[in-house]
């Protein structure tokens, strides 16, 4: 059986990833639609992956299809996603699930009224240092874990990332997610309280945050440290960013580098250096899995209640922030 999924807008640069992916499983997967409602840039997504491009969303979900990937704007989400749910198609929502705790649990209880599968987009679940990382810490190799110390350092995106009314934050939201969604993963234990700082140190043409430190304490006195940050030269670096962390545990400590198998590359028609990566696709992992899904009818693996856990610990960092205080979670 061949799977047909419509896109949802190509809003965040993900989608692009996500569409090339999909082309590696062109003997089980078709692009049956895109749907943008900035129709110019639909229009040549749509072009770009050899797929047609529908005038509404009404339309797209209208269609035979068994889900849908939606990469709208976080301020979107909750709209497309009720729909889709409503309509009856698993959905693949890019990351943060909202931008707050009411639009987030307002999905996850859309779509199980509807009996459809919500998966949120954390592909650092499928790296393969992760999931080794995580089966040492589950096989008690570290003994009891102690501290914690994480980064999610990228490039400002710019766009309506630096919209807070679209994006729900700057690099706090951007960044916090995908590390504490890991961490929960691989410890299965939820933050209890965050304590947050953020500024901007970067660009003094944006309105919004580009640095941030976390401190978090997780079930069991666990404390750990995350730093997030647009700190990545946009011009000069020789690739988006990072994901890194160190955990300590009784017996012993390991350190992750979600990205660093990759070969340097120096040449002068791109005026910088470059990464070209040997690793496993994190993306084609994660496709994987929803094509699992949907072809199944199985639970998502990552679900709403995940993007809803990680995505409070952004909002309760920056009403930290706000209160220069502690937060205790969940909100």
């Amino acid at each position: 059986m061949v799977i047909r999924l419509g896109i949802i807008s190509f809003a965040h640069l993900h989608a692009y990833s996500y569409a090339t992916c999909l082309q590696q499983f062109s003997d089980k997967v078709e692009i049956a639609g895109v749907f943008d409602d900035n129709p110019q840039r639909g229009k040549e997504a749509a072009k770009q992956f050899n797929a047609p491009f529908v005038e509404s969303c009404e339309e797209l979900l209208s269609q035979d299809i068994q889900g849908v990937l939606i990469c709208t704007e976080n301020a979107k989400h909750q709209q497309y996603t009720e729909m889709a749910a409503q309509a009856g198609k698993h959905i693949l929502c890019e990351k943060p699930i909202s931008v707050s705790v009411e639009n987030a649990k307002s999905m996850i209880k859309t779509c199980e009224d509807n009996k459809v599968q919500l998966m949120i987009a954390f592909p650092c679940r499928y790296s393969p240092s992760l999931y080794r990382a995580r089966n040492i810490i589950c096989e008690g190799k570290l003994g009891k874990i102690l501290a914690m110390k994480g980064t999610n350092r990228g490039t400002m995106p710019g766009g309506w990332f630096i919209n807070k009314e679209m994006s729900g934050g700057g690099a706090v939201m951007d960044h916090t997610v995908h590390v504490v969604d890991a961490w929960r993963w691989m410890l299965d234990k939820d933050p209890v309280s965050v304590y947050a700082e953020s500024g901007q140190l970067f660009y003094n043409d944006i309105n919004i945050d580009d640095a941030g430190l976390l401190s978090l304490e997780f079930e069991g006195g666990i404390i750990a440290s995350l730093d997030t940050s647009w700190s990545r030269p946009n011009e000069s670096f020789p690739t988006w960013g990072d994901a890194t962390m160190e955990i300590i545990g009784e017996k012993g400590s390991l350190n992750v580098d979600v990205f660093k198998q990759h070969i340097n590359i120096y040449n002068n028609d791109a005026v910088k250096a470059e990464w070209a990566s040997w690793a496993d696709d994190i993306n084609i992992g994660m496709l994987r899995a929803f094509l699992n899904v949907v072809a199944n009818d199985e639970p998502s693996p990552i679900t709403g209640h995940d993007g809803l856990k990680a995505m409070e610990t952004a909002l309760g960092a920056y009403k930290s922030i706000e209160t220069k205080a502690p937060v205790a979670l969940p909100l």
